[in-house]
């Protein structure tokens, strides 16, 4: 953890400017679902503050759910996102594909705005991190390490909803990529690995990156849509092609078990007439 993300406390030294530094920072999306925060005489250090104070503020966080602690490992940031949805609706959403297209839908719509926001917005640092993150993206295709590629997908766009500085759209991008990360909706390596894809889609990455670098809110909102759009189709041409090998797989599997051989046997009945 970067030692400037903390700053020491001015005028009035009490828990609740502690406690108002850190939700900001959880706020703002500094600190994330599972960072560990320094241990108690370094941060106390860090923010000028004594060490009951830092406990007593700490103890807020933790009543308030910003804060979880582990016997004896640590103070770590809680799952501030949650869940969108309850763990009943995610499984029957799972169960319906039609859930998929909707969620898309409604990504489509959100992310075209954040890109616009974010070639709005996007800071120095900003542009460094969508940098990194390509690069790597282009060595992960290189290297056709699709469950990478599928890893640098989520990071991408949770650069881009950073970006758009935005403190709900943030946070709400974020549960929506959850979802995705824990499969609920589709196999994400599946369109990676599918034929052509991987090259489509990274530049539409690209594109909308590109977009963003040069301040171009229109084109980065299209490229956007236009990347979501794709993942649908490419998803639905996947699925398809599934669909096709179970079929022709169970046909084959089928024509085993009645024996393959009956035409053989109708050719050799007809030779000895």
């Amino acid at each position: 953890m970067a030692d400037d993300i903390f700053t020491r406390i001015e005028h009035v030294r009490t828990s609740d400017e502690v406690v108002q530094q850190v939700e900001s920072l959880i706020l703002d999306g500094v600190l994330r679902v599972g960072d560990r925060l320094p241990g108690e005489r370094d941060l106390s250090r860090r923010l000028d503050v004594s060490r009951p104070i830092l406990r007593e503020a700490i103890k807020t966080l933790e009543q308030r759910g910003l804060l979880t602690s582990r016997h004896g490992g640590g103070t770590f940031i809680a799952d501030v996102i949650g869940e969108i949805f309850s763990r009943p609706v995610r499984e029957l959403i799972g169960r319906h594909r039609r859930a998929t297209y909707d969620y898309l839908e409604y990504r489509r719509e959100v992310e075209g705005f954040t890109a616009a926001f974010a070639a709005q917005r996007a800071t120095t640092a900003d542009t460094d991190l969508l940098t990194e993150i390509v690069d790597a993206m282009r060595v992960a295709h290189r290297d056709a390490d699709f469950e990478r590629e599928a890893a640098l997908d989520v990071e991408f766009h949770n650069a881009v909803g950073e970006a758009a500085h935005n403190i709900i759209l943030l946070h709400t991008l974020r549960s929506c990529y959850r979802l995705l990360s824990d499969g609920v909706f589709f196999n994400r390596a599946l369109i990676f690995q599918f034929s052509g894809s991987g090259d489509r889609l990274l530049n539409q990455h690209i594109a909308i990156f590109e977009a963003i670098l040069a301040g171009d809110s229109d084109k980065a909102k299209k490229s956007a849509e236009h990347h979501i759009e794709a993942v649908a189709h490419t998803l639905r041409e996947a699925e398809r092609a599934n669909d096709w090998a179970r079929v022709a797989g169970l046909r084959l599997q089928q024509r085993g078990k009645n024996g393959a051989a009956e035409p053989d046997n109708r050719k050799t009945r007809a030779a000895a007439k």
